[in-house]
């Protein structure tokens, strides 16, 4: 299955359509063990002319690794188109990739474990929620940045960090996009779904807060586990609700199993934030994805309008992939991080990328802006809602 541009369609036509959607989800980016050969330390004090490294730890292996596959490819494209048009200044970007299994205390070893090289000048990318957090400090104490995160968690926003930049909008972005449109629509009593972790248990009170909000009534909150063997049972104790919407506050394989019961019990839309977003579980739902309402934090890849999204095109096309959203998430997150550290020079340094990231102020990188400054470092909250339509194809 192809996922491609489909004529777009207003608001008022994407909402009415989205009013009609009997479900909706998608599930988010998928990532391959993407690690980089960099030099070695005494090398990199040697040669000051050496790679540029950065460090990044994400579950490579695990039930959840096959959301983070095709994220990791779109990063690498990001990375190879780079260094093919010169690097910083002629230096290459080298990208090291840690597994951690999504397991928190894994990804603070290996943040450690990247921290305590020389020539690590920013870590990128890390993403579990709980990993991040506990990182957070280590940042601080090592004075080197964390340039984008594969979570919008608000937990990891509540407080400034001045080594810690994200580059798209949040989870709380996302969710209150989605309810002020099912307000708008008149379809403002929700059934939460929460994936049973560390994620679904920590956006669970930011969906509540938000309906309180925005005046929506939550009639039911049901957790559901990582793999979805619980997904009827789920399904039973929200359709005894009847709720007129459902917010899936949940990713990776539970998807399926979810979207297929709630078709056969629930005749409400279920809205699903970004992560959820995947193209290999669209395909595995079928006609089963028909409807399903997404929040996206990037801009519309299937159209080649702006100066990135010609990129991104001619990156896939060289790659023999079909356009989608999974790779342009890695794609655009890395092409971030690049921006700063161009901008920080070929001398770059830890400090050198904060005052570069810091000094991005409406910077327009091909057609996505980020907004930064010393007490910003949360760059875009951009969300925009699509379905899915037949073919797995999405609607604006």
């Amino acid at each position: 299955m192809t996922q491609e541009s489909v004529r777009p369609i207003t608001r008022r036509r994407a909402a009415v359509a989205m009013a009609c959607a009997a479900v909706g989800v998608a599930a988010r980016p998928t990532f391959a063990a993407t690690t980089a050969t960099t030099t070695t330390a005494a090398t990199a004090a040697a040669k000051p002319g050496g790679d540029i490294v950065i460090g990044q730890s994400a579950h490579l292996s695990g039930p959840l690794a096959p959301t983070l596959r095709a994220v990791l490819r779109g990063q690498e494209m990001a990375l190879e188109e780079f260094n093919r048009k010169g690097g910083v200044e002629g230096r290459r970007v080298s990208l090291v990739t840690l597994d951690d299994a999504y397991d928190a205390q894994k990804t603070v070893s290996n943040a450690k474990e990247l921290l305590a090289r020389p020539d690590v000048v920013a870590l990128f990318g890390l993403t579990n929620t709980a990993g991040a957090g506990a990182v957070l400090p280590l940042l601080v104490e090592k004075k080197v940045p964390l340039v984008g995160v594969y979570s919008g968690s608000p937990v990891l926003r509540a407080k400034h960090n001045p080594y810690f930049f994200t580059t798209m909008a949040s989870y709380r972005d996302e969710v209150v996009q989605m309810v002020r449109n099912l307000v708008t629509l008149h379809q403002a009593e929700i059934g939460l779904v929460y994936q049973n972790s560390p994620f679904g248990q920590l956006m669970a009170p930011v969906v509540e807060e938000t309906c309180k909000e925005l005046g929506a009534t939550l009639v039911a909150k049901v957790p559901l586990e990582v793999s979805g063997s619980d997904a009827p049972a789920a399904v039973a104790t929200l359709a005894a609700a009847k709720p007129r919407a459902l917010i899936f506050m949940s990713f990776g394989p539970s998807m399926v199993p979810f979207v297929k019961a709630a078709r056969q019990k629930i005749a409400a839309p279920i809205y699903c934030v970004s992560i959820a977003n995947s193209r290999a579980l669209i395909e595995a739902l079928g006609d089963d994805a028909r409807g399903l309402a997404v929040a996206q934090i990037v801009p519309y890849p299937f159209r080649a309008t702006s100066t990135l999204t010609r990129s991104y095109h001619a990156a896939m096309a060289a790659a023999d992939l079909p356009v989608d959203y999974d790779h342009f998430f890695g794609y655009l997150n890395l092409t971030v991080l690049l921006e700063g550290l161009k901008r920080a020079g070929r001398g770059v340094t830890p400090q050198k990328l904060v005052a570069a990231m810091e000094g991005m102020r409406m910077a327009d990188i091909g057609g996505y802006t980020v907004d930064y400054g010393p007490e910003n470092h949360h760059g875009s909250h951009f969300v925009e809602l699509v379905m899915v339509a037949p073919g797995g194809r999405y609607l604006r």
